[in-house]
Parts: structure tokens; C-alpha cells; sequence
């Protein structure tokens, strides 16, 4: 009744096609629907009563009307007797004696105590007039009718949530980072919306991280799922893990998840990730993976390697079971693959001629030009994607960049505080031979706060590297584990204000830790303000010494 919201119409014209063939069988009458035509045909070619999207008001003494507000089917024996609701609707009184029409049943469309719609079946004067026995036979057609309607409501309804969820839930745009040239692909599954994610993190020393995880199912669950895993990911990310800490804790998460579901509720179990971490300056990257297919990996020559990285139980599975990593140097111009195991494999293609298929993808002729990551995605995607892919597919391709040797400085420092002048002096000659001299003042005052520090409070070895990036990035290291905490000293304090200025001077900082120790990093625009240097030292240090 009423208007069809233009979302739900087609749910409803491919119900009406589905039906016609029972109203065929059933009417034994001629039908020959001509395309374009509304879900009301008449019985023969030429006759149609009304095109999808135009209104119909039915006045309350038709049939129709009172089969909607009675809510069972009502029969119009016989039309030629001319009825007085017959009279009140003009439309349909010029229209039935043109074709013929003798009697009706209106049915209500109903399923699950809702109202859908309304359907009803006319007789020519071709056929007999409809009798109360046939209202049993039309009610049951127009129920089966309606939880089929409704059946396809419910499952948009929830497919378009689940898109919209897995959406936003996926990364819009790629960080900006210098480390590594990116492009990517995401086709979610036809059958359903399900778990597959990827993503891209910057981390401190200008290095990357790359994310490709899978979370078994389809729907609302599993998206929400991928979700929750994804922001783990972040927050792991953010503590500057190791891969295979970062697996381990993510596998603890899920096993957490796991024993918190309800009775009746669905588990986690299923899920899978890869997690590297690539450093530009070293060339590196290091990878883990817990249940994931491994990475691809295109040398600059053009030529295909699946590197052979220990593999892990998925998560939620792992248990006591360590974590293992693998480290591999890659050229600069090395194409790193990723990707979930919907690319691979299908009902029709199994895992090993997926990853034949994708060796031979990517595999570059000799002599011929590098392609690049874009380019990459889609012939990778032109030569395995099916038709209607029955799982979600996600493709990352990274081609590594080094960051130029010039751009790197560092010292060894010997623990003396006398060496701190000196090094301070060092790192300001670096930034007037980068033209970076106008944040030389605040960037030896924290070279000066953070090398005293671990002179003080580290142990040795201690080294001092500047990197010259998008962000000026300060690196301290020290064989110490112990980990500085910001606060605001009181005023009878005699330290505690170095790490409050390094907080107030950098855009960021932080802490993160090695196999020999930790390292106390910070980043700085490259073209800061010196004016604020002046207000933070009043505000940092005691009334009676401030200057």
C-alpha cells in the first residue's frame, strides 16, 4: 500500500518475477509480460493497470482496501454486476470491461505480522469466475509470497548495514609516509559482507606497518569482528611491538573474546593476520603471521619469490606456542605482496594454482619496465578475480624505498656528561647542512635533555641518530630498559622538567624497545616556530630561576 521506498523496490519487482510463474500455472491463462511493465500486468500484451513507483489509492469499500485492513483475502465474484465500489473508481471501472475482467480475490501480503503489500488475481470472462474455494489456494500462494518478500528485505536490510559497517570500519585513505609506494584492492564477497581487512601504519624511524588479517564468516559479525581485531592492531601498533609480540597479544585478545561470548552467540575462532614492520633505513622488514597465507615477493629484477616465513596456529588457537618471525633484506625497488586467501582460492581453483597463477602474474619479463604497485594490483585482480567472488578479497602491494644514507646521522656517546656539549654542537652542524637551521636551537635542546638523561639514569651503549624524513626524528638508545614517565614538577623539585620540555618542543614522542635496550625517540616539524622556546622554559622552570 502506498509509495515503495526506491531502496526496497527492486527486492519487489524480483519477487513479482519470481511469482509469475505460479500465477501462470495457476490462471492457465495466456502471460506475456512485456519488459518495462509495472508489477500489475493485465491478460494480454498491450493491458498494464499501473508502472512501478506510481502511487495507488484504493478507496475503503473496494476489495483491495478492506483485503489490507481485514487482513484476509476477500473475492469479488462477479464484476459484471457492477458493484458500487466499482463506481467510485473510475480507473479501474474503464479499465476492467477493455479486458475482459469478471472476478477478483485481493490477498494482503503478509509475513511475520506485517503488512507488505497486496496482490490480486482477476479472471476474464475467458475463464470461470473465482469461487470460495479458491481463496484457500491464493492465500497460501500470496504467503509464500510474502516471506519471500520479506526474507529479501531482511537480508538487504542486513547486507546494507554490513557493507556500511565493514566500510567504515576499512582504512579510507593511506598515511602519508615515504618508507614505501602503496596501492591496494578490496572486493567483498557477492554471498555476504565478511572479515577480511588490511591496513597501513606509520611507526617511529620512519619505518611502515603492514596488516593483512581474515575473520572467517560473513555478516554482521564477522565485520564487527574485523573491526575490534583491526583496532587491537592499532593500539599494539601504538606500544611499537615486535610482530611477534604483537601476534602473541592479539592471540590472547581473541582467546579473551572467545571465552567472553554469551550462550548462542557466535566465536572468533577463524581469525588469521600477517603484521610486518619495514625500515627504510636498514632495508629490513620483518614479518609474522599467525594462520595467514604468506607474502609475495617481486625482486627489482622482475623475478617471484614466496619467502618462507614460519607460519603460526590462527588466533585464539595458538595457546602456549611462541610466535616466529622471519627478517629479510629487500633491494630498494622490492615489491612486497599481501593479501587474504579469498585471492587465491575458490570452489573452482584451488591454493596451489592460485599461487602459480599469481607467480606468473607478477612476474615481470626481463628488460621489460617495472610496473608499478598500481598497476601491480590490477593485473593481479584482472587474472585471478571470479566473476562473483564468494569470499572477500583484500590486495596490498608495497614497493620498498631507502632512505638516503646522506639523510642519516649518528654518534656513539661515551657516558661523560662532558661529551654532551660536543655532540649537541655535532647535531647542529647536521641541521645546517640539511637547511633545517631554524629548528637547530629547540632540536639541541632536546639532543641536550634526552643524551644527559641517559647518561644519568642509562647504561651503555649509547648512540644518538638524526634522521631527516617528512619530520626531523631524535633518537636516543641505551642498553637500559627503564622507561622516562612525563610529570609536572613542583617548584622545590630539583629535576623532572628535561622530559617536560622535550614533550612541549616535539610533535610527538615516545618510548620504544630493543633486543639491547630501549629507545627514546622524538619528531619535529621541519620548520618550527623559535619563538615558543622562550614561554615553555618560564613555564617549565622554577619562579626563582626563571629568567
Amino acid at each position: 500500500p502506498g509509495s515503495v521506498p526506491a531502496s526496497t523496490e527492486t527486492v519487489f519487482d524480483a519477487a513479482g518475477r519470481a511469482t509469475e510463474s505460479i500465477f501462470r500455472v495457476y490462471d492457465q491463462e495466456k502471460w506475456q509480460p512485456q519488459d518495462g511493465a509495472g508489477l500489475l500486468h493485465g491478460v494480454t500484451q498491450s493491458a498494464r493497470s499501473a508502472p512501478v513507483g506510481e502511487r495507488i489509492v484504493w478507496d475503503a469499500a473496494t476489495p483491495m482496501a478492506m483485503a489490507l485492513t481485514g487482513g484476509h483475502a476477500v473475492l469479488e465474484r462477479d464484476l459484471t454486476a457492477s458493484p458500487r465500489w466499482l463506481a467510485r473508481t473510475p480507473e479501474l471501472a474503464r479499465l476492467a470491461p477493455d479486458l475482459g475482467l469478471r472476478s477478483l480475490i485481493s490477498v494482503p501480503l503478509k509475513a511475520r505480522g506485517v503488512t507488505l503489500g497486496l496482490v490480486t488475481f482477476w479472471r476474464s470472462e475467458r475463464s470461470g469466475p473465482f469461487e470460495q474455494e479458491d481463496l484457500p489456494v491464493t492465500e497460501e500462494l500470496a504467503a509464500r509470497a510474502a516471506v519471500c518478500i520479506d526474507n529479501a528485505r531482511r537480508y538487504t536490510r542486513e547486507h546494507t548495514v554490513a557493507v556500511a559497517l565493514q566500510h567504515s570500519l576499512l582504512p579510507r585513505t593511506l598515511p602519508e609516509q615515504n618508507a614505501l609506494e602503496i596501492a591496494y584492492r578490496y572486493l567483498p564477497a557477492q554471498a555476504g559482507v565478511g572479515g577480511d581487512w588490511f591496513d597501513v601504519i606509520p611507526l617511529p624511524g620512519t619505518r611502515v606497518a603492514l596488516a593483512v588479517g581474515d575473520v572467517v564468516g560473513h555478516g554482521l559479525h564477522a565485520a564487527a569482528t574485523m573491526g575490534r581485531l583491526r583496532t587491537a592492531v592499532h593500539n599494539f601498533s601504538a606500544l611499537d611491538l615486535a610482530p611477534d609480540e604483537l601476534l602473541g597479544y592479539l592471540d590472547e585478545l581473541v582467546t579473551r573474546l572467545d571465552q567472553d561470548v554469551a550462550e548462542g552467540e557466535q566465536d572468533v575462532t577463524g581469525a588469521t593476520c600477517l603484521y610486518a614492520v619495514y625500515d627504510p633505513v636498514a632495508g629490513q622488514v620483518t614479518l609474522a603471521r599467525a594462520g595467514h597465507p604468506g607474502p609475495a615477493l617481486v625482486r627489482p629484477d622482475g623475478t617471484v619469490v614466496f619467502p618462507d616465513v614460519p607460519v603460526s596456529p590462527p588466533l585464539g588457537l595458538g595457546g602456549s606456542l611462541p610466535v616466529e618471525t622471519a627478517e629479510l633484506r629487500l633491494p630498494e625497488g622490492s615489491s612486497l605482496v599481501l593479501f587474504t586467501d579469498g585471492l587465491i582460492e575458490t570452489r573452482e581453483r584451488d591454493i596451489d594454482t592460485g599461487l602459480a597463477l599469481l607467480r606468473r602474474t607478477l612476474t615481470n619479463p626481463p628488460h621489460a619496465p617495472a610496473r608499478d604497485p598500481e598497476h601491480t594490483c590490477q593485473a593481479v585482480f584482472d587474472a585471478l578475480r571470479t566473476g562473483r567472488p564468494r569470499d572477500d578479497i583484500a590486495l596490498l602491494v608495497a614497493r620498498t624505498r631507502a632512505l638516503d644514507p646522506a639523510r642519516v646521522a649518528t654518534w656513539n656517546i661515551p657516558r661523560d656528561p662532558a661529551a654532551v656539549p660536543r655532540i649537541r654542537a655535532g647535531a647542529g652542524r647536521r641541521l645546517e647542512a640539511w637547511g633545517l637551521a631554524e629548528i637547530g636551537f629547540t632540536t639541541e635542546l632536546i639532543v641536550s635533555e634526552l643524551i644527559t638523561n641517559a647518561i644519568r639514569y642509562g647504561s651503555e651503549p649509547i648512540h644518538l641518530r638524526l634522521l631527516h624524513d617528512r619530520t626531523l626524528i631524535c633518537e636516543v638508545a641505551d642498553g637500559s630498559s627503564t622507561s622516562p614517565h612525563l610529570r609536572r614538577a613542583a617548584t622545590t623539585d630539583e629535576g623532572g622538567r628535561g622530559l617536560f620540555l622535550v614533550a612541549q618542543l616535539a610533535q610527538r614522542w615516545g618510548t620504544r624497545y630493543t633486543g639491547r635496550g630501549k629507545i627514546i625517540w622524538t619528531e619535529q616539524a621541519l620548520h618550527d616556530a623559535p619563538e615558543v622556546v622562550g614561554p615553555l622554559l618560564a613555564a617549565a622552570l622554577p619562579d626563582e630561576v626563571t629568567p
